[in-house]
């Protein structure tokens, strides 16, 4: 067991969907031809002034609400000054010392335990542009589309414990955002950004370690590796001797290892100051009251009221709940077919499985809730196998049919008369004798091989659960 306890705090950057960037009426949008959207406002030219778009606030305080936080009634943007090929102005224009939330929490659960990860600001700002790198030619463009997209900044105390705790809560807080709709949460497209800060400190010490601070991790898992790579490296250092300095270090993911960015020694002042184009001004409660009272229901309220009001295991549960349309999909088709456990299986089975093939959303499948629960009907009324019924889903995928239709078209419909399968059941009874004196003699289990034949006699279209039933009852007669 380790002598250190590890702390770990978390910065999420989050552009928001808005149609407009921040502070112009330019579109964003992601995947234009490079320095298409752009205007004198986001270029920083002389003369052009910003101009919040509301959309945008409204975004911040509906983020700050679901994390618990405390709104700020009084709002004013900060210039932070560096300089960087991809920032036109010279500066960012964030928030320093009144950002938009603060004082808020995030509950995750994590090895089995819930845990409250207190967050400390969520801030809006803009974002910044990107440099194309070009090693043809050896040289770097900039793509200035990006600039003046809306962000917000979510910052953790060093609350968290494991790098496994800062996955669970990134995981947590993306989903939290998602049910929001103030953000794709994209993180290939690079709607979603995470740095990190890790230290360690002996058992039982309060005071902080020297910490390194992680950047350029492009997905979740990187963030879990790095920041155990950097455990690692903390702990393996200090117990030799060594000292660890506080610097900015960059994630290389082929080679699995941090990269120096930055000492201490050069890191940034920024110099925060008021800006002058943006004029301070107050939220009036009405407004914060109005963006509270449409909050939607959040994925951890959603898995417990499926837990209680569905009878719904943990696992089904946080299946359904871990996408917000699926867990859309699934009321609606509750509503129809009141049998929440076997829709729950169909959606964790055979839905989720097309999801995955197809690599597309819920949203993008070309079935209804009517249409799924309409071929479940069929299913548990014995007209279709189950295993038939998952092939009658791809149908209906590939063809937009209904259920009925394919199962007209195909000839899958289950045999279930009591004539036609005592001619099967009496051929394959008069073909297997010891096996019947098996099931005479109290061997039950052997009429799952008569079963068997007599499915294939009827090429898979006889109805198991009915000729199950039939069997026993002729064989009792004979």
């Amino acid at each position: 067991m380790s002598q250190f306890e590890t702390v770990i705090g978390l910065e999420v950057h989050l552009q928001l969907s808005t149609k407009t960037k921040i502070f112009c009426s330019c579109a964003n949008q992601y995947g234009c031809p490079p320095n298409t959207n752009v205007c004198p406002v986001c270029l920083g030219l002389p003369g052009s002034l910003p101009v919040l778009n509301h959309q945008a606030l409204l975004y911040g305080i509906t983020a700050g609400l679901a994390l618990n936080a405390q709104i700020n009634p009084f709002i004013k943007f900060d210039r932070k000054n560096y300089y960087y090929p991809d920032l036109p102005k010279g500066y960012q224009i964030s928030q320093y010392d009144y950002p938009v939330a603060k004082d808020g929490f995030l509950k995750i659960k994590s090895g089995g335990q819930e845990k409250r990860i207190g967050i400390k600001r969520a801030h809006l700002e803009e974002d910044a542009g990107k440099l194309v790198h070009d090693n043809m030619f050896g040289c770097s463009l900039v793509d200035y589309n990006r600039t003046g997209t809306p962000l917000i900044e979510i910052v953790t105390e060093p609350d968290l414990r494991s790098p496994q705790e800062a996955y669970d809560y990134l995981n947590t807080l993306k989903l939290t955002l998602q049910y929001l709709g103030v953000s794709d949460c994209d993180m290939e497209k690079g709607s979603l950004r995470c740095d990190a800060n890790v230290s360690i400190r002996p058992i039982g010490q309060s005071a902080l370690g020297t910490k390194t601070e992680l950047k350029n991790m492009n997905s979740f898992r990187a963030v879990k590796m790095a920041l155990e790579y950097e455990v690692r490296r903390h702990e393996q250092t200090i117990t030799s001797g060594g000292k660890i300095f506080q610097e900015t270090l960059l994630w290389n993911d082929e080679k699995a290892m941090t990269i120096t960015m930055r000492s201490k020694e050069q890191a940034h002042d920024y110099r925060y100051f008021p800006d002058p184009d943006l004029v301070p001004f107050a939220i009036d409660q009405s407004v914060i009251e109005q963006v509270r009272k449409q909050l939607p229901e959040l994925p951890q309220d959603k898995f417990l009221r499926f837990l209680s009001q569905y009878g719904l295991s943990e696992y089904d549960a946080n299946m359904l709940v871990a996408d917000r349309g699926i867990a859309d999909f699934f009321e609606a088709a509750v509503k129809e077919y009141p049998h929440a456990k076997k829709i729950a299986n169909w959606m964790a089975g055979p839905v989720l499985m097309e999801l995955n093939d197809r690599k597309i959303s819920i949203n993008e499948l070309k079935i209804t809730p009517q249409g799924l629960v309409a071929l479940i009907a069929r299913v548990e009324e014995g007209l279709v196998s189950n295993l038939a019924g998952k092939d009658v889903l791809t149908a209906m995928l590939n063809g937009g049919k209904t259920a009925d239709e394919i199962i007209k078209d195909k000839g899958l419909a289950q045999v279930s008369d009591d004539s036609a399968l005592f001619e099967i059941i009496d051929e394959v009874i008069a073909q297997n004798p010891t096996v019947v004196e098996q099931i005479k003699s109290g061997k039950p289990q052997a009429a799952g091989f008569l079963v068997g034949q007599a499915m294939k006699k009827s090429g898979g279209r006889a109805n198991p659960k009915k000729l199950n039933e039939l069997i026993t009852r002729r064989i009792a007669d004979v």
